[in-house]
């Protein structure tokens, strides 16, 4: 299985679910680059938070 990997506007590499931070009081997961605070794409986040360090 191919890893899901994003590049954040940052710089940031995210590459696992302790990458990204989730946003609090929505009902549907909205997720953010830990170092940042940007926006991660719904589609990537959901791939990069079920990858875990091998």
């Amino acid at each position: 299985m191919t890893r899901t990997t994003y590049r954040c506007t940052c710089g940031a590499l995210l590459e696992f679910k302790q990458d990204l931070e989730k946003e609090p009081g929505i009902a549907t997961p909205s997720w953010k680059c830990t170092d940042c605070g940007t926006p991660v794409p719904g589609q990537i986040a959901e791939k990069v938070r079920h990858q875990h360090p091998s």
